[in-house]
């Protein structure tokens, strides 16, 4: 399976962060350098149907049956990258039978003379799984892509697998039509704005988007995104007196009256936060960009409300119009989707890790993917793990040993 390995490092190379503010579809147009990559990859496997819509970049293709099937299984990674972190230029740093101890990355400028950052298993405990196995970071410069670069090269391993597989007398493998799928903009959350279901042709799929091997997950948070805008009045702090309104103090007092406690680094498991993005302004304007989270339906509805409620008490105090919430939804928990009729699908999964030695950890993602989107479209679409941990960061890092064996979980769950 080291074929991973060279995908995954031939992916990574190509930059391709999204954006969360140019509009576009995809945000960044260099997300189109790995879609054009992967398509002509898929061509020279000779994958069927392969399809690259351009405009938006969707990759799809389709592994042909060696046996009939009652449907048709898809998998689906993403191309992008987070946009938290600069995806330019990734050197990746491959620590060899890792010895338990701290991984000294490099400073997060290249080239100066700062500190270097480190990778210490005192922070990062689920470290420690790892000892004696090969670790790939970066340099300390960059994020390194394996959320979803080592999901897309999990899922190109296996069809290459399987159709090299295909060219055999006899093949060895049994499975119905796989289809395949990469998409752009997951970060951002438009991932599957113009993903084309009939070009998929699945009747159910698996995202490969998880953290850890043996991560496999079908609740994803409800989530909505939230801009407060504030307007101010300025006037010379000299003669301010009952006329000046400062939007940026307005801005901390909202940001003040949500819970403490509610925050992503006071969360876990199925709690809910507000995540405060981005705040900036001055006595004029100023504006807030939230995140806002929860598993549990009505708790999101309730934290959606708590913004609005905020905003008119706020109004009632400083005038009509001071303070303004622009709410999204963005996705749903897509247990509400999972838990009536696909629930085999989780079952088909764990039993496959079983069979392969894994330890399957059932779990609740706290963010989202394409899959939560997806199952509400009528693709249902449980997540399964590829392999990493520390994502959107400097500390990110995937086991080569990881995504080897998902390579070989992918196969086991496609085929009879």
């Amino acid at each position: 399976m080291k074929d991973v390995i060279e995908k995954f490092l031939r992916y990574i190379a190509i930059d391709t962060q999204s954006s969360e503010t140019s509009g576009e579809h995809p945000s960044t147009g260099k997300q189109r350098d790995l879609g054009r990559l992967l398509r002509d990859e898929l061509v020279a496997m000779g994958a069927a149907d392969v399809v690259w819509d351009e405009e938006h970049n969707y990759v799809y293709a389709a592994v042909p049956a060696t046996v009939e099937a009652d449907e048709v299984l898809g998998f689906i990674s993403h191309m992008d990258t987070s946009p938290e972190t600069s995806g330019t230029d990734v050197q990746p740093k491959f620590t060899e039978h890792y010895d338990g101890g701290d991984i000294i990355l490099g400073p997060a400028v290249r080239g100066s003379k700062d500190k270097p950052l480190v990778l210490s298993p005192s922070v990062y405990p689920e470290l420690s799984d790892y000892v004696g196995q090969t670790i790939i970071t970066t340099d300390g410069a960059t994020l390194l892509g394996a959320d979803d670069k080592a999901g897309v090269a999990e899922i190109m391993t296996m069809a290459e697998v399987l159709l090299e597989d295909l060219k055999s007398p006899e093949p060895k493998y049994r499975h119905g039509r796989i289809a395949i799928g990469f998409t752009p903009d997951e970060e951002i959350g438009e991932g599957t704005e113009f993903f084309d279901l009939k070009q998929f042709g699945a009747d159910v799929a698996y995202t490969v988007d998880g953290g850890a091997l043996g991560e496999l997950e079908y609740e994803t948070f409800n989530a909505a995104a939230a801009t407060v805008t504030v307007k101010g009045v300025t006037v010379h702090p000299g003669e301010a007196k009952g006329k000046m309104v400062n939007a940026a103090a307005i801005a901390a007092q909202f940001q003040c009256a949500l819970p403490a406690d509610q925050v992503p680094e006071k969360t876990e498991g199925r709690e809910g936060f507000y995540y405060l993005c981005e705040m900036e302004g001055g006595t004029e304007s100023a504006t807030l960009q939230y995140i806002v989270r929860d598993h549990d339906r009505d708790l999101f509805e309730e934290k959606k409300e708590r913004l609005l409620t905020l905003a008119a008490d706020l109004n009632d105090r400083y005038g009509d119009g001071v303070v303004t919430v622009e709410l999204k939804d963005q996705y749903y928990n897509m247990r509400e989707k999972i838990e009536p009729d696909y629930l085999y699908l989780v079952d088909r999964a764990a039993a496959a890790m079983e069979a392969l030695g894994i330890t399957p950890r059932i779990q609740p993602i706290r963010g989202g993917t394409d899959g939560a989107m997806l199952s509400f479209k009528g693709l249902p679409c449980p997540n399964l793990c590829a392999g990493g941990h520390n994502f959107h960061g400097r500390y990110e890092y995937v086991p080569v040993e990881s995504m080897e064996r998902i390579v070989e979980l992918l196969l086991h769950i496609a085929c009879e």
